[in-house]
């Protein structure tokens, strides 16, 4: 979090997503909306003040909510932040998360939901998180995914699939062509590795480096 931004400045390293509310109690759950949306601003200035580029933000979970009305209560949310987000040239991101295996009844778990949230709020600095591996698991068609919703991508994670492991040759996902079409697509920023290793984790970080320098 935030405390640890002077000593990651101090060695020259990027917080490339600031951490704000829990995902599972989020924006689609207007009770809330006043203290998700401190915390939200919390980061926003801390992540400016250092010059990083992004907070995350998630929906929360359905709990029986229809698709369409998380949308709107999620859209009203981000329409009170995204003008200090604007001002601070800070990205708030959606992040999309599997809710067939790691995270049971979330809302945004399917890219269509992701998208809509973004046109209504109509904002360069309201993006989607995409976690290719949480996307693998609910739809797949990833690279024709990132070509198609190219401007509503603010940031990706990668991960291993099945397992959420290692992004090497043990696992379905072929990244050197996922890394090809995310470049092709003109994005300038971060691809975050958010694998759990099960080998030497440095000795698996230097191999999904190389793996994705294309």
């Amino acid at each position: 979090g935030p405390s640890d931004f002077p000593t990651l400045k101090k060695y020259g390293l990027v917080c490339t997503m600031t951490n704000t509310h829990g995902l599972s109690s989020g924006l689609n759950n207007k009770k809330i909306h006043t203290q998700c949306l401190d915390k939200i601003r919390t980061a926003i200035e801390a992540t400016a003040e250092y010059k990083f580029p992004n907070v995350i933000t998630f929906p929360g979970n359905r709990r029986g909510m229809p698709d369409d009305a998380g949308i709107e209560n999620t859209v009203t949310a981000l329409k009170q932040v995204v003008g200090l987000a604007e001002k601070k040239k800070v990205n708030i991101c959606l992040e999309y998360l599997n809710s067939k295996v790691n995270h049971k009844d979330y809302m945004f778990d399917n890219m269509k939901w992701g998208v809509e949230v973004c046109k209504k709020v109509g904002s360069e600095r309201v993006k989607i998180l995409y976690d290719i591996y949480h996307a693998q698991i609910m739809e797949g068609d990833i690279i024709r995914t990132i070509r198609d919703c190219k401007d509503y991508i603010g940031h990706y994670h990668t991960g291993g699939n099945p397992g959420r492991n290692e992004i090497d040759e043990t696992q379905e996902l072929y990244y050197p062509a996922i890394m090809r079409a995310i470049v092709e697509t003109g994005y300038k920023g971060y691809v975050a590795h958010e694998f759990i290793p099960k080998k030497d984790p440095l000795t698996s970080l230097a191999y999904a480096a190389r793996i994705c320098d294309v």
